[in-house]
């Protein structure tokens, strides 16, 4: 089976020659950065369609969670065009974070678009380092199709931990792996090389569930859905919720 992902691999590399060149000689990054928010803009919209339920459901539970000032301190990873702000509850006091600052037009439309919510700040920053925050300053931080292209979940986990006050809510809805030894499996072992250029880091076979139970937080919620939009090579879903 390893023989046979090397050689589908090397297929796949040699149809998207020019993309692998592109990104050796350091000219695909800046391009990706430029174009990536205007695919989210268009993904998003459909996947939301799909899992509006699922979503209400989730962000629901965001309303109790008001700190002392009876606002909610709320901080989005990854925060991308903006497309769950339509799902937070009023009150919510939001700050975003994204390293990749093209996405902030976007953003600020989505904000205009949702005036039930008020917006704090945007944070160019990566997840595994968001020293601009300080300890214990959030009431809830949430994370949707973000862990699977950061370079450590382990580390912005860890930062996840130390930015929510005790008792604070980490939120998330992540792809994952197939399961292992399918075909669903193999594909994403054969296309993830190139898919990371394409995805703008993007790991289709990420087991994300094992770096939320290694994450020592006190109490973990996990559900399983299958994946929104079917013909991506993406996995299964979870979602669910952390408690610090």
């Amino acid at each position: 089976m390893d023989a046979l992902v090397r050689l589908l691999q090397l297929l796949v590399f040699l149809l998207t020659l020019p993309l692998h060149l592109m990104a050796l000689l350091g000219f695909w990054e800046p391009l990706c950065k430029t174009y990536f928010p205007y695919l989210m803009a268009v993904l998003t919209v459909k996947s939301n369609r799909v899992m509006e339920s699922k979503k209400r459901e989730l962000f629901s539970q965001i309303k109790g969670l008001a700190g002392t000032s009876g606002n909610v301190a709320l901080l989005e990873l990854g925060c991308g065009t903006g497309a769950n702000f339509q799902f937070y509850p009023a009150g919510c006091k939001i700050t975003c974070l994204d390293p990749n600052p093209h996405f902030e037009k976007f953003l600020t439309k989505s904000m205009a678009e949702n005036r039930h919510l008020e917006y704090e700040r945007f944070v160019v920053a990566f997840g595994e380092d968001m020293r601009q925050l300080a300890d214990g300053s959030m009431d809830v931080v949430v994370s949707t199709l973000v862990l699977c292209s950061v370079e450590s979940p382990k580390r912005v986990l860890q930062e996840v931990r130390r930015v929510l006050r005790p008792g604070g809510v980490f939120f998330f809805w992540e792809h994952v792996a197939e399961p292992l030894g399918s075909w669903a499996f193999l594909w994403q072992q054969v296309l993830e090389p190139t898919w990371r250029h394409i995805g703008d880091g993007c790991r289709l076979t990420r087991e994300t569930w094992r770096d939320l139970e290694n994450a020592q937080f006190s109490e973990l919620q996990v559900e399983q859905h299958p994946p929104p939009i079917k013909w991506l090579p993406v996995g299964p879903h979870i979602m669910g919720k952390a408690v610090k």
